[in-house]
Protein backbone atom coordinates (compact mmCIF):
# COMPACT_ATOMS: atom_id res chain seq x y z
CA UNK A 1 0.00 0.00 0.00
CA UNK A 2 2.56 2.41 1.10
CA UNK A 3 4.86 2.01 -3.01
CA UNK A 4 1.43 2.47 -4.30
CA UNK A 5 0.37 5.57 -2.54
CA UNK A 6 4.02 6.42 -3.04
CA UNK A 7 3.65 6.23 -6.82
CA UNK A 8 2.14 10.10 -6.73
CA UNK A 9 5.53 12.47 -6.86
CA UNK A 10 3.55 15.19 -5.19
CA UNK A 11 2.73 13.31 -2.33
CA UNK A 12 6.64 11.23 -2.58
CA UNK A 13 8.29 14.28 -2.94
CA UNK A 14 6.90 16.11 0.26
CA UNK A 15 7.51 12.93 2.60
CA UNK A 16 10.87 13.13 1.50
CA UNK A 17 11.07 17.01 1.90
CA UNK A 18 9.59 16.80 5.57
CA UNK A 19 12.26 14.03 5.80
CA UNK A 20 15.44 15.94 4.79
CA UNK A 21 14.22 19.36 4.87
CA UNK A 22 17.92 20.68 4.04
CA UNK A 23 18.02 19.73 0.81
CA UNK A 24 15.17 21.37 -0.71
CA UNK A 25 13.69 19.18 -3.45
CA UNK A 26 12.46 21.07 -6.37
CA UNK A 27 10.82 17.96 -7.90
CA UNK A 28 10.72 14.31 -7.77
CA UNK A 29 11.98 12.67 -10.98
CA UNK A 30 10.39 8.98 -13.33
CA UNK A 31 8.99 7.82 -9.39
CA UNK A 32 9.76 3.77 -9.47
CA UNK A 33 7.65 1.81 -6.80
CA UNK A 34 8.65 -1.80 -6.04
CA UNK A 35 12.07 -1.58 -7.93
CA UNK A 36 13.18 -5.37 -7.46
CA UNK A 37 16.98 -5.62 -8.04
CA UNK A 38 19.72 -8.71 -8.52
CA UNK A 39 22.67 -8.02 -9.08
CA UNK A 40 23.43 -11.66 -10.58
CA UNK A 41 22.02 -14.88 -10.21
CA UNK A 42 24.05 -16.06 -6.86
CA UNK A 43 23.11 -12.86 -5.32
CA UNK A 44 20.07 -12.53 -2.70
CA UNK A 45 17.31 -10.32 -4.28
CA UNK A 46 15.60 -7.61 -2.88
CA UNK A 47 12.50 -5.74 -4.39
CA UNK A 48 12.63 -1.71 -3.08
CA UNK A 49 9.53 -0.37 -1.46
CA UNK A 50 10.14 2.99 -3.35
CA UNK A 51 12.83 3.79 -5.76
CA UNK A 52 13.22 7.53 -6.80
CA UNK A 53 15.57 10.90 -7.63
CA UNK A 54 15.02 13.74 -7.54
CA UNK A 55 15.99 16.95 -9.47
CA UNK A 56 19.75 17.70 -7.41
CA UNK A 57 20.94 14.25 -8.37
CA UNK A 58 19.81 12.20 -5.37
CA UNK A 59 18.75 8.84 -5.24
CA UNK A 60 16.28 7.51 -2.52
CA UNK A 61 15.16 3.85 -1.30
CA UNK A 62 11.78 4.62 1.30
CA UNK A 63 11.13 1.36 3.17
CA UNK A 64 8.09 0.70 5.39
CA UNK A 65 9.53 -2.01 7.93
CA UNK A 66 6.47 -3.28 10.02
CA UNK A 67 8.42 -5.60 12.50
CA UNK A 68 11.68 -5.16 14.38
CA UNK A 69 14.68 -7.26 12.97
CA UNK A 70 18.38 -7.25 14.57
CA UNK A 71 19.25 -7.96 10.70
CA UNK A 72 17.85 -3.84 9.57
CA UNK A 73 21.44 -2.39 9.70
CA UNK A 74 22.87 -4.77 7.76
CA UNK A 75 19.85 -4.63 5.18
CA UNK A 76 20.51 -1.07 4.74
CA UNK A 77 24.06 -2.06 4.58
CA UNK A 78 22.87 -4.60 1.44
CA UNK A 79 20.61 -2.44 0.26
CA UNK A 80 23.08 0.54 -0.31
CA UNK A 81 25.36 -1.64 -1.97
CA UNK A 82 22.61 -2.47 -4.47
CA UNK A 83 21.69 1.30 -5.24
CA UNK A 84 25.67 1.98 -6.11
CA UNK A 85 26.27 -0.88 -8.51
CA UNK A 86 22.79 0.67 -10.65
CA UNK A 87 24.44 3.52 -10.90
CA UNK A 88 27.81 2.92 -12.49
CA UNK A 89 28.61 0.41 -15.36
CA UNK A 90 32.34 -2.10 -15.96
CA UNK A 91 34.57 0.83 -16.44
CA UNK A 92 33.24 4.00 -15.45
CA UNK A 93 34.36 6.46 -12.42
CA UNK A 94 33.20 6.29 -9.17
CA UNK A 95 32.60 9.49 -9.35
CA UNK A 96 29.15 8.63 -11.25
CA UNK A 97 27.83 7.41 -7.82
CA UNK A 98 25.33 10.12 -6.81
CA UNK A 99 24.52 10.73 -3.28
CA UNK A 100 21.62 8.27 -2.01
CA UNK A 101 19.34 7.45 1.14
CA UNK A 102 18.26 4.52 2.52
CA UNK A 103 14.74 5.56 4.62
CA UNK A 104 12.89 3.09 6.72
CA UNK A 105 9.95 4.10 8.16
CA UNK A 106 9.13 1.98 11.35
CA UNK A 107 6.22 2.42 13.99
CA UNK A 108 8.72 1.12 17.02
CA UNK A 109 12.12 2.58 18.24
CA UNK A 110 14.77 0.39 16.45
CA UNK A 111 17.25 1.67 18.81
CA UNK A 112 15.28 2.84 22.24
CA UNK A 113 16.33 6.14 22.97
CA UNK A 114 13.22 7.78 22.26
CA UNK A 115 14.18 9.61 18.75
CA UNK A 116 11.88 10.07 16.09
CA UNK A 117 14.84 9.69 13.31
CA UNK A 118 18.22 8.43 13.51
CA UNK A 119 20.54 9.54 10.61
CA UNK A 120 23.65 7.24 10.17
CA UNK A 121 26.71 8.83 7.69
CA UNK A 122 30.13 7.36 8.05
CA UNK A 123 32.48 9.48 10.35
CA UNK A 124 36.61 8.90 11.94
CA UNK A 125 36.08 6.83 15.11
CA UNK A 126 39.23 8.53 16.15
CA UNK A 127 37.83 12.23 14.89
CA UNK A 128 34.63 12.85 14.80
CA UNK A 129 34.95 15.51 12.99
CA UNK A 130 36.31 13.86 9.90
CA UNK A 131 33.66 12.98 7.59
CA UNK A 132 34.50 10.42 5.02
CA UNK A 133 32.05 12.12 2.60
CA UNK A 134 31.24 8.79 0.78
CA UNK A 135 27.44 10.69 -0.33
CA UNK A 136 25.65 7.93 1.67
CA UNK A 137 22.94 8.14 4.61
CA UNK A 138 20.85 6.03 5.96
CA UNK A 139 18.11 6.94 8.25
CA UNK A 140 15.67 5.17 10.85
CA UNK A 141 12.48 6.90 11.35
CA UNK A 142 10.64 5.74 14.60
CA UNK A 143 7.09 6.59 14.98
CA UNK A 144 7.21 5.79 18.60
CA UNK A 145 9.62 8.69 19.34
CA UNK A 146 9.46 10.68 22.49
CA UNK A 147 11.69 13.44 21.99
CA UNK A 148 11.44 17.02 20.80
CA UNK A 149 13.51 16.34 18.02
CA UNK A 150 11.61 16.86 14.25
CA UNK A 151 9.77 19.67 12.65
CA UNK A 152 6.53 19.45 13.46
CA UNK A 153 5.22 18.70 9.84
CA UNK A 154 7.48 15.22 10.33
CA UNK A 155 6.17 14.57 14.11
CA UNK A 156 2.55 14.53 11.89
CA UNK A 157 3.25 11.81 9.38
CA UNK A 158 4.98 9.74 11.87
CA UNK A 159 2.00 10.19 14.16
CA UNK A 160 -0.24 8.76 11.41
CA UNK A 161 2.16 5.66 10.72
CA UNK A 162 1.67 5.29 14.25
CA UNK A 163 -1.83 5.01 13.63
CA UNK A 164 -3.23 8.77 15.06
CA UNK A 165 -4.95 10.78 12.84
CA UNK A 166 -3.25 14.64 13.43
CA UNK A 167 -4.87 18.00 11.74
CA UNK A 168 -1.87 17.94 9.15
CA UNK A 169 -3.06 18.83 5.07
CA UNK A 170 -0.17 16.56 3.66
CA UNK A 171 -1.89 13.39 6.25
CA UNK A 172 -5.22 14.70 5.21
CA UNK A 173 -3.79 14.06 1.41
CA UNK A 174 -2.39 10.68 2.88
CA UNK A 175 -5.54 9.10 4.12
CA UNK A 176 -7.20 10.15 0.72
CA UNK A 177 -4.69 8.15 -1.37
CA UNK A 178 -4.94 5.15 1.06
CA UNK A 179 -8.64 4.91 0.70
CA UNK A 180 -8.28 5.45 -3.01
CA UNK A 181 -5.93 2.66 -3.15
CA UNK A 182 -8.27 0.78 -1.29
CA UNK A 183 -10.80 0.94 -3.43
CA UNK A 184 -8.71 0.33 -7.12
CA UNK A 185 -9.94 -3.26 -7.99
CA UNK A 186 -6.48 -3.69 -9.83
CA UNK A 187 -4.31 -3.14 -7.05
CA UNK A 188 -6.66 -4.62 -4.16
CA UNK A 189 -6.18 -8.44 -6.01
CA UNK A 190 -2.82 -7.18 -7.01
CA UNK A 191 -2.56 -6.70 -2.97
CA UNK A 192 -4.26 -10.19 -1.96
CA UNK A 193 -2.66 -12.24 -4.21
CA UNK A 194 1.12 -11.10 -2.58
CA UNK A 195 -0.45 -11.35 0.76
CA UNK A 196 -1.54 -14.75 -0.13
CA UNK A 197 1.94 -15.40 -1.70
CA UNK A 198 3.69 -14.40 1.35
CA UNK A 199 1.31 -16.25 3.66
CA UNK A 200 2.27 -19.56 1.86
CA UNK A 201 6.06 -18.81 2.40
CA UNK A 202 5.61 -17.83 5.63
CA UNK A 203 3.97 -21.03 6.23
CA UNK A 204 6.52 -23.07 4.37
CA UNK A 205 9.83 -21.25 6.40
CA UNK A 206 8.05 -21.79 9.56
CA UNK A 207 7.83 -25.98 8.89
CA UNK A 208 11.49 -25.33 7.19
CA UNK A 209 12.45 -24.03 10.64
CA UNK A 210 10.78 -26.32 13.06
CA UNK A 211 12.50 -29.18 10.87
CA UNK A 212 16.12 -27.74 11.54
CA UNK A 213 15.23 -27.00 15.19
CA UNK A 214 14.46 -30.70 15.92
CA UNK A 215 17.63 -31.45 13.83
CA UNK A 216 19.16 -29.01 16.20
CA UNK A 217 18.32 -30.16 19.63
CA UNK A 218 18.51 -33.95 18.10
CA UNK A 219 22.28 -33.52 17.95
CA UNK A 220 22.85 -31.34 20.97
CA UNK A 221 21.25 -34.16 23.25
CA UNK A 222 23.35 -36.80 21.45
CA UNK A 223 26.15 -34.93 22.71
CA UNK A 224 25.18 -34.63 25.81
CA UNK A 225 24.66 -30.56 25.40
CA UNK A 226 21.74 -30.13 27.88
CA UNK A 227 22.14 -26.52 28.59
CA UNK A 228 22.31 -25.54 25.26
CA UNK A 229 19.28 -27.13 24.44
CA UNK A 230 17.81 -24.57 26.68
CA UNK A 231 19.51 -21.72 25.10
CA UNK A 232 18.33 -22.18 21.62
CA UNK A 233 15.28 -22.73 22.40
CA UNK A 234 15.37 -19.14 24.07
CA UNK A 235 18.13 -17.25 21.63
CA UNK A 236 17.43 -16.75 17.91
CA UNK A 237 21.66 -15.68 17.73
CA UNK A 238 23.18 -18.55 19.72
CA UNK A 239 20.36 -21.33 17.41
CA UNK A 240 21.94 -19.68 14.44
CA UNK A 241 25.58 -19.83 15.74
CA UNK A 242 24.38 -23.56 16.40
CA UNK A 243 23.24 -24.26 12.98
CA UNK A 244 26.78 -23.14 11.52
CA UNK A 245 28.41 -25.69 14.24
CA UNK A 246 26.06 -28.51 12.96
CA UNK A 247 26.40 -27.53 9.38
CA UNK A 248 22.42 -27.09 9.31
CA UNK A 249 21.31 -25.34 6.18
Amino acid sequence: MFGKVMQDPKLCKELLQRILPQLKIDHIEYPETQKAIRPDIDAKSVRLDVYVADSNNNVYDIEMQVAMSKEMPKRTRYYQSLLDMQMIDKCESYKKLKPSYTIFICPFDQFGMGRHIYTFENTCREDKDILLEDGTTKIFLNAKGTMDDVSPGLKAFLDYVAGKKPADPFVDELEEAVENARKNREWRHEYMTLLMRDQENREIGEKYGENKMAKLIMLLNEDGRLSDIVRVSQDEECRQEFYKEYHIS
